[in-house]
């Protein structure tokens, strides 16, 4: 028996009714993908995977091969378009991995199964279409394309809507697939982890019961769910039928746990632990090694390497492809600046950026040259709450300045930013040393967690309307909701922004 003193159990009640409350809390937030558990699902996502681009290889080669019955007379040549088909299958693979989710059968239906699959097929086809484009393949069949990406995409749904089935019908509901899991607590810690567990995964758990810690129920549960005491667990295991045993209790029992780690090495059961040993309000939570010693990583911003090193790569792309356009406007404007104001044309100014690093930004002059030096002269004139600065008429803006302003012209050197890696096409606007000083928040700096950008929410939002407030909410909601889709809604939301004017100063 683990021997506990009164004041040991008051501690726990405690810890029990603080976990408990935590837990309530977090039932509202979006369920997260409990991999750990779900081997099976994990299982499906590959099989899911494998299966699309199965569907993909085999829909654009019958694609090609129904060419002469689609144009009738015409040629085509195979060689060609089949040696495209690599490109074809990476591009999904990419699209695939920036909008993932897809294959959560419990969570997300098939509805947005298919929105989602539309999405990953109209990505794939910019990438195949840009790759035609880069080549300069002028023999590439329309037809071809056309075809390949109305079938495939019923034919994706199709498959969807055979595993929605198989799933609904045949594995889910049967009770033997379930995972068998023990939980080492009783108290509302282990209710909220078992009342979660079964909401969360795909396949099914069934908590087979509940193992007290303090050595007795204290009438929270009917004696058919407590199945006994931590000092009878190795029984238990032996007598059950037991995949999982997850411990659940407070973080004062940790020392007293040794017994239930020899136990599970005994039988062969996994075992884990809550993560919510500390009050750690984090987006991801995993597990990482420093040779042989294990360290619980804890991340208040979920980062998804591979979308952001695509992320990377679009801002690159779309960069360089933008310079033949952009570069005859910097010249034209770099002249025009020059010959109003005598001075240099670019105004650089060092920035706060990623984790705090300082860097150069770069943009056009828009002001007089000695505009820093006058700043003490109008800061009285300041109309933005908050720590940014924004006077709508300020006096030092010169004639070119003001358009440039207005059309965003004066924002273009940045791209050369985008392209040393110190910003995005997408993110945060950099601030300037003056005004992280003046932050009287912690959570604002939240906001340095990712690379700064030429545009973000707040941008296509009412720019210089908002107040700082609204403006930091943005970049804190784009924080949490960062997706390579919301970035191009940004972009294309951006264009029509600044053709209208709108809130630029």
């Amino acid at each position: 028996m683990v021997a506990i003193t009164e004041q040991e159990e008051s501690k726990l009640n405690r810890a029990d009714t603080a976990q408990g409350q935590r837990a309530h809390e977090r039932q509202d937030r979006p369920n997260r993908n409990l991999s750990t558990f779900d081997g099976k699902s994990r299982y499906l996502t590959r099989l899911l995977f494998v299966l699309d681009l199965s569907v993909i290889a085999l829909v654009y080669t019958l694609a090609i091969k129904a060419y002469p019955f689609i144009q009738r007379g015409e040629t085509l040549d195979e060689l060609v378009h089949f040696g495209l088909l690599p490109i074809v299958l990476i591009g999904f693979a990419v699209s695939s991995r920036i909008s993932s989710g897809s294959t959560d059968l419990q969570r997300v239906s098939l509805r947005s199964q298919s929105v989602l699959i539309l999405q990953e097929l109209v990505l794939t086809l910019g990438i195949l279409v840009f790759v035609v484009f880069l080549l300069k393949l002028e023999e590439i069949s329309r037809a071809v394309i056309v075809v390949f990406a109305v079938v495939a995409y019923v034919s994706m749904v199709g498959v969807r809507r055979f595993l929605f089935w198989w799933y609904a019908e045949r594995q889910a509901s049967v009770v033997e697939n379930h995972l068998k899991v023990l939980v080492i607590g009783s108290g509302k810690r282990a209710r909220s982890l078992a009342d979660q567990l079964q909401l969360s995964s795909q396949w099914g758990i069934h908590i087979i019961g509940f193992l007290d810690p303090r050595g007795e129920s204290a009438g929270r549960r009917s004696t058919d769910e407590i199945l006994g005491h931590v000092d009878q667990i190795g029984e238990i295991l032996r007598n059950n039928v037991v995949e999982d045993v997850v411990v659940a209790v407070p973080r004062d029992m940790l020392s007293d746990i040794q017994m239930i780690i020899d136990a599970c090495q005994e039988e062969g059961v996994r075992l884990q632990f809550m993560g919510d040993l500390y009050d750690f309000r984090a987006q991801r939570i995993r597990m990482s090694f420093v040779n042989d010693i294990p360290l619980i990583v804890f991340e208040p911003i979920a980062r998804d390497e591979t979308a952001l090193l695509a992320k990377r790569i679009f801002d690159i792309v779309v960069t360089l492809a933008a310079m033949p356009v952009v570069l005859p406007v910097l010249v034209l404007t770099a002249v025009a600046i020059k010959l109003e104001d005598p001075g240099p044309a670019f105004f650089n100014q060092q920035r706060v950026g990623l984790h705090k690093r300082l860097f150069k930004m770069y943009k056009f002059r828009s002001m007089v040259v000695d505009a820093e030096a006058r700043m003490k002269e109008v800061e009285h004139l300041n109309e933005a709450k908050g720590p940014n600065f924004k006077i709508k008429n300020d006096p030092r803006v010169t004639r070119v300045g003001r358009f440039i302003r207005k059309t965003s012209i004066d924002e273009l050197p940045q791209l050369f930013n985008v392209l040393l890696g110190d910003m995005s096409l997408v993110g945060p606007r950099p601030m300037s040393i003056r005004d992280v000083q003046l932050f009287d928040q912690g959570i604002q700096r939240k906001r340095f967690s990712i690379r700064p950008g030429i545009t973000c929410l707040w941008q296509v939002s009412g720019r210089s309307d908002l107040e700082f407030d609204d403006w930091l909410r943005l970049d804190l909601e784009y924080i949490q909701n960062w997706s390579f889709w919301l970035d191009l809604k940004i972009l294309f939301r951006t264009v029509s922004v600044v053709l209208m004017r709108k809130g630029a100063s």
